[in-house]
């Protein structure tokens, strides 16, 4: 069965090792296009090529580079007409061009189409992107949602194929693993590892939270963004700036560390109208390292983190506040967390389990 797979997300290293997991089933052969970088609005992505063995990583040129609704591969036309794939799992939203384009052009080769979304609210685009959405939602032979909401969305707007609920990819529990040790003389160390720092991640929630809290603590916040600035004002405004530390971008490859050396991980996003959690990627990452994890109760946040970790109310400051300090409180508290949600990441989280399930919807779709 050979697979073409389309997916910008692929170019960070780390997510990698979902394709080597697929090429490794036998019945697969699977290749992969990326683009060279991706402008995303958080800095440009570069390639990085981490973990690429048993399938062909093809760098093909992207045009309107950055540009979420509009860019599109020029020449995947050819490479399709020279693969003959039996599948193309297009790795974008439906209402995108570049999902419209890739899914006419693999039925010109008899190829089997799927597209993945994370879309968890019901939006309404203007022309044309709402004409390729539906044509793709009328088109493609399966899709695969990241969350359950997103079930909901796209059914509602007409979607009647089959489809799975898999997470875009999952975490290498030999790479995503506990410390050998922590330090237990250091401190207690709090942290927030998303991309950006935007009002929606609710990083000014962890700290107003931690503000009063007993005894030696110190919070890490990873990423940078337009939040930034206000969020070290408030740091200052609540006399703990001298506790606070802004690390900047962290690569995929330095992640694993930078969740090791936490003894929990909040992630305090809160809904928008135009916004909801669609999966909070970090907390599988943390919850294989060991690390306590807290979230908020927003969009798939609880379901990803089940009874393995502790949730509270959105914008719920002093139910945060209390997490914490028991948290800080109760070392057996922390460790039992940390082993819940390690166990859970290898329940359903592992990068092989995601491989597994996503090649089961090729073979159902090549066979009906």
């Amino acid at each position: 069965m050979r697979v073409l797979m389309i997916s910008k997300a692929c170019l960070v290293g780390a997510y990698q090792t979902k394709l080597e997991a697929i090429a490794s089933h036998d019945d697969v052969e699977l290749t992969v296009i990326v683009p060279p970088s991706w402008d995303d609005p958080a800095g440009p992505v570069q390639l990085e090529r981490k973990y690429t063995n048993g399938y062909q990583l093809l760098v093909e040129p992207i045009r309107f580079n950055g540009r979420y609704h509009l860019h599109y591969y020029p020449t995947l036309k050819k490479r399709l007409a020279e693969i003959r794939p039996d599948v193309v799992h297009i790795d974008e939203e439906p209402y995108n061009l570049a999902t419209w384009m890739a899914m006419r052009q693999a039925k010109d080769v008899g190829a089997k189409t799927l597209f993945f979304s994370w879309q968890n609210l019901n939006r309404s685009y203007p022309p044309p992107f709402r004409q390729f959405e539906q044509q793709v939602l009328n088109g493609v032979d399966a899709a695969i949602m990241g969350n359950n909401d997103a079930v909901t969305v796209w059914q509602n707007k007409g979607y009647t194929g089959p489809y799975d609920v898999i997470p875009q990819f999952g975490v290498d529990p030999t790479i995503f693993r506990p410390p050998a040790h922590r330090d237990k003389g250091r401190g207690f160390i709090i942290g927030s590892a998303n991309r950006r720092l935007v009002p929606e991640k609710g990083d000014d929630l962890l700290l107003k939270a931690a503000a009063n809290l007993p005894g030696i603590w110190r919070i890490h916040i990873a990423g940078d963004g337009p939040a930034r600035a206000s969020l070290e004002q408030l740091a200052a405004d609540l006399g703990i700036a001298d506790r606070v530390h802004f690390d900047g971008a962290i690569t995929s490859s330095e992640m694993v560390t930078y969740l090791q050396n936490m003894d929990v991980l909040v992630l305090a996003s809160r809904t928008l109208p135009n916004w909801k959690e669609q999966f909070g990627r970090v907390l599988v990452e943390a919850m294989a390292c060991e690390t306590a994890v807290v979230g908020a109760q927003s969009g798939e946040i609880p379901n990803v983190i089940g009874e393995a970790g502790l949730t509270f109310p959105e914008d719920g400051v002093a139910a945060l506040h209390e997490q914490l300090r028991n948290l800080i409180q109760s070392e057996n508290l922390r460790d039992d967390l940390g082993k819940a949600g390690r166990q859970r990441v290898l329940d359903r989280y592992t990068q092989a389990q995601i491989a597994a399930q996503t090649v089961a919807v090729y073979r159902d779709i090549v066979i009906n």
